[in-house]
């Protein structure tokens, strides 16, 4: 497949930035994507939620057509992701919907590789994987695998429908989880 996309790489930035830097390298390497993410302190994170989420949107999305979020261990925790996910899957006058995807690192933490708990997990990647419109995969090293998923999630753009209704964190969470 030569098909490829620019993609937006959301993920924890203290935690998770190794991954984020083999995802992008590997994409790089085998010319399976364009990469690109907003990096530590881009944002001032006392921006109201919604101005967060516009200069995510008109800064650093505004040519993507996919989202890959890196699902560590505190991911979900994180009011960014949530912004980067809501931004990225709204449609508007200057910036099309982008596909939206979710993959698991090996540090999320968990004793069966083909379960995961759906509230350790971004909230609004949820209510998108419920709805069709993203879908969720276990790390993989393999470049050609990985493009297929991002071409399929660009695809789905079109099909389907996202949801974009959950309210934004207006901070980070410490919980273990999170609850509706």
């Amino acid at each position: 497949m030569s098909i490829r996309h620019k993609v937006f790489v959301s993920y924890h930035h203290a935690r998770d930035e190794a991954y984020k830097t083999k995802f992008e390298r590997f994409g790089g390497i085998f010319d399976v994507l364009v990469p690109g993410s907003v990096n530590a302190g881009d944002i001032d994170s006392n921006l109201p939620p919604e101005t967060i989420r516009q200069k995510i949107r008109d800064e650093y999305l505004r040519d993507t057509s996919v989202t890959v979020v890196l699902i560590g261990a505190e991911t979900w925790q994180r009011k960014h992701i949530g912004c980067e996910i809501g931004s990225s899957i709204r449609q508007s006058q200057y910036n099309p919907r982008s596909g939206l995807l979710g993959i698991l690192l090996p540090t999320y933490p968990r004793t069966d590789t083909m379960k995961y708990n759906p509230h350790t997990t971004p909230p609004r990647l949820y209510d998108n994987i419920n709805c069709e419109f993203a879908t969720i995969f276990n790390w993989s090293d393999n470049p050609t695998t990985v493009q297929g998923w991002i071409h399929d999630a660009y695809l789905r753009r079109s099909t389907k429908q996202p949801d974009n209704s959950r309210a934004s964190f207006g901070k980070n969470r410490a919980d273990t989880q999170w609850t509706d």
